[in-house]
């Protein structure tokens, strides 16, 4: 993902020890493991910047739902609760755990780091791999659907009702390929951009718009009566990835990575994801 712009959304806010303790399914499988052998991640062995710390970084102002009022400390909204159960692995303490505010770009441009490892929607791409680590992945990027709540597709709750209504997205994109996905013959209008597709959606051109869920919450809060519908189900077999950025060649990207690791496979990172971005984020996926 791009630096992300406001976005406007309340979400309900259980306590930190609750989010290191949750359990569910696995979300998805592993695609795109960081490389290196696993070192000692004994806690007192980690190379952190600061001593029986772990610092993590994120980028300021950071939005709701994967941050919570701005605070990425009090472990609300689902980056900072993944950021506070990978450092749980790790066995630190919520106490242990430091953040540092730093811009998106900067993050991932080369050179030594403010943080161990930083949370902001990073998707993780092979230009970037020449400049920052990446751990393997947390979450999947999946594809939502936006509308007006004074609009014919405002009550939809399921794949059969939204086909047939005139979508948008924009092109050359995977939100394009997941709405021609809904129906081969469904004709989907496109755009130079999501500034023009929303302008199609606020003018009745369309019912719905296409986008990449992180997007879709924040043209949900763009959109005076913005609501997204729901998610649509994956769609091939190489989805778009988020993975927690660290410095190149970082002694701590394995231990990282074999947290988030751990994560999936004990189901933590399903049951954040079901918590702040299908229940909190009100964005349930369409069946």
């Amino acid at each position: 993902m791009m630096p992300p712009m406001t976005k406007a959304l309340t979400v309900l806010v259980p306590v930190v020890a609750a989010l290191l303790a949750t359990s569910g399914c696995a979300p998805t499988e592993n695609t795109q493991s960081a490389g290196g052998t696993p070192g000692n991640c004994d806690k007192d062995s980690l190379a952190t910047l600061k001593q029986g710390a772990l610092t993590f970084g994120t980028d300021q102002p950071a939005y709701p739902p994967w941050f919570v009022g701005d605070v990425p400390a009090n472990g609300k909204g689902f980056e900072s609760a993944v950021a506070y159960a990978v450092a749980g692995k790790l066995g630190y303490q919520p106490s242990e755990v430091a953040w540092v505010r730093v811009a998106f770009n900067a993050a991932i441009a080369p050179g030594p780091k403010t943080f161990d490892a930083n949370l902001n929607e990073f998707s993780i791409t092979d230009e970037r791999r020449k400049a920052v680590d990446f751990s393997s992945p947390y979450y999947d990027v999946t594809q939502a659907v936006v509308t007006l709540k004074s609009g014919p597709a405002a009550t939809i709750s399921t794949l059969d009702a939204l086909r047939g209504r005139k979508l948008g997205a924009q092109v050359g994109t995977t939100s394009y390929n997941a709405a021609k996905g809904l129906d081969g013959s469904q004709s989907v209008s496109v755009y130079n951009n999501n500034d023009d597709a929303k302008a199609a959606l606020t003018s009745g051109q369309i019912d719905a718009l296409v986008l990449d869920l992180p997007t879709a919450f924040q043209v949900q809060g763009e959109l005076p009566d913005g609501q997204i519908i729901g998610q649509l189900p994956g769609i091939g077999d190489r989805p778009e990835q988020f993975g927690i950025v660290l410095d190149k060649g970082s002694a701590l990207t394995s231990c990282v990575s074999g947290a988030v690791d751990a994560l999936r496979t004990d189901g933590t990172l399903a049951s954040l994801q079901q918590q702040w971005l299908t229940e909190a984020g009100k964005a349930p996926v369409l069946k």
